[in-house]
């Protein structure tokens, strides 16, 4: 079991950077999956990006060269790193970690991109 929490959201203009931080409640070394997700207004959750133990990452097309994932397992956390955002990037992000059989949530950071 894990509680996931996020921060780091807010308002920002086009072309601006954010980054997200997603703290973990226990160790996730261990935790061999942990991603981004995101939900638009009338739209399905997406992934934005995963990432593995081992550090392998994965990315939506949309945020290729955008956004970049990464874990500190010393410090518990998940991190989004959020360049070059645009209006279509308005969403609220959550993290999620897959511990065989339940995938876990935290409650959501709301990013805005407007000018």
């Amino acid at each position: 079991q894990v509680q996931l929490v996020e921060s780091g959201g807010g308002l920002v203009r086009p072309g601006g950077s954010l980054r997200l931080s997603c703290a973990a409640s226990r160790s996730i070394r261990s935790i061999s999956v942990m991603g981004w997700y995101r939900q638009a207004p009338g739209k399905q959750r997406e992934l934005v990006a995963s990432i593995t133990n081992g550090g392998s990452s994965n990315y939506a097309d949309s945020v290729k060269g955008r956004f970049t994932i990464s874990r500190d397992n010393a410090k518990n956390t998940l991190y989004l790193q959020m360049n070059s955002l645009r209006p279509e990037d308005t969403a609220v992000y959550y993290c999620n970690a897959d511990i065989p059989p339940v995938t876990y949530w935290g409650q959501g950071t709301q990013v805005t991109v407007s000018s």
